[in-house]
């Protein structure tokens, strides 16, 4: 009898047992959850995109005429340093003659022949009006000796005299016009003449010597092999590294925001953060694809450095930065995270956690920034929420702080 009532007692306690490890498996366990405090003073809201380093003031040397572009010793290199009206940084050949087909050499011949033939007309002219002006010197003695002795007219000497004057003109005027057909036989006989040879050419010293305009360094060598380039082809850039300032092309929507002097903040470049400032924003703006294949209307924003080169000297030109351009600052804001909020209809709304559990509460947001938001009611500082819900929170679950591993 008593080991029956024994065995019941067990029996009892080991189902009790069973009911009680159901009961606590089947009972919901809290939500382990990340959670954030609201806190409460400075906060900035800033507009940020990337950017590129430029420097000020470049100055490309171009080639002032057609011809080659020879190697230059010592050769130059990008970052090399140079001296205004010192350094040469090209040297040009003058394009030598071309050789011209059978029809062109036939044509030039020809024309040298009439060249030739309109230079033999204008000697025979000169010496036909020299032979005429010497007759009328000639008759203007006679007739002077007739005035003299009152023998002859005052009309027939200013005749003589006349005629002299006019013989003397036409004298010069032939003078002149033989002298432009010799070189008209010039300019003819130098197209049909043979191309000379790039030795002899630079024998006689017919290279140019192009030097910077300005001191700095070497940015860019276009013309880096010789080479036939027309005039005006850009040779080499030049321009000093460290009269850099940053270029930003950033949204209409954004620079509409930002004015003349607004503080800027400069990193992502792989140094400490840099201070700067906005010195101009463009008063038009431009289409640009953005990498999604997206029109954009962008805004092209200069920014000048306000700490000392010392600070970003190894930085160069072209180099690829992050801007955060500030547009609104407050020393005593209450912010949220915004991986806290989420849309409740037409409001914003955040997972407070209190007692445990997860209460949605209706926040109403002011400005943010990439990671806290302005909270205008409904949250004060100290207030805990949950940052990331998921779908699991709803109001009323419970919740657990997740403990950092």
């Amino acid at each position: 009898m008593r080991t029956s009532w024994i065995k019941q007692i067990v029996g009892a306690a080991a189902l009790g047992a069973l009911v009680a490890g159901a009961v606590w498996f089947a009972w919901p366990q809290p939500i382990a959850v990340d959670i954030a405090t609201v806190a409460k003073g400075p906060m900035e809201v800033s507009v940020e995109d990337e950017a590129r380093t430029r420097v000020r003031h470049i100055y490309t040397v171009s080639a002032p005429i057609a011809g080659k572009v020879l190697r230059i010793s010592p050769p130059r290199h990008v970052g090399d340093h140079v001296t205004a009206d010192e350094s040469v940084v090209a040297v040009m050949q003058a394009t030598i003659a071309s050789f011209h087909d059978a029809r062109t050499h036939e044509e030039l011949q020809a024309a040298l022949a009439a060249a030739d033939a309109a230079m033999t007309l204008a000697e025979a002219e000169i010496r036909r009006i020299d032979a005429s002006l010497g007759f009328a010197r000639t008759d203007l003695q006679r007739a002077s000796a007739l005035a003299r002795t009152g023998a002859g007219s005052r009309r027939a000497l200013d005749q003589a005299t006349l005629e002299v004057e006019t013989n003397e003109a036409a004298l010069a005027s032939a003078k002149a016009e033989l002298e432009v057909r010799r070189n008209e036989r010039g300019s003819v006989a130098a197209r049909l003449s043979e191309p000379s040879d790039a030795s002899s050419q630079s024998a006689r010293g017919c290279c140019i010597q192009l030097r910077t305009p300005v001191t700095g360094r070497v940015l860019k060598i276009i013309q880096e092999s010789a080479g036939v380039v027309p005039a005006g082809a850009p040779l080499i850039e030049i321009g000093d590294p460290l009269d850099l300032e940053i270029v930003a092309d950033l949204l209409t929507t954004d620079a509409v925001k930002i004015q003349p002097g607004s503080p800027v903040q400069i990193d992502g470049w792989g140094g400490p953060p840099i201070q700067g400032r906005v010195v101009r924003v463009d008063p038009a703006g431009f289409v640009k694809i953005s990498a999604l294949g997206i029109e954009e209307q962008r805004v092209r924003t200069t920014i000048d450095f306000i700490d000392p080169p010392e600070k970003w000297s190894s930085l160069g030109h072209d180099y690829r930065v992050i801007v955060h351009v500030g547009i609104w600052k407050a020393e005593d804001a209450v912010t949220v995270p915004v991986a806290a909020l989420f849309r409740k209809g037409d409001n914003w709304a955040v997972f407070a956690a209190k007692e445990g559990r997860a209460r949605t509460i209706v926040v109403e947001i002011g400005r943010r920034n990439s990671q806290v938001a302005d909270v205008q009611s409904g949250l004060v500082a100290g207030d805990r929420v949950v940052l990331h819900p998921s779908d699991r929170i709803a109001d009323g679950v419970a919740i657990a702080e997740r403990e950092i591993q």
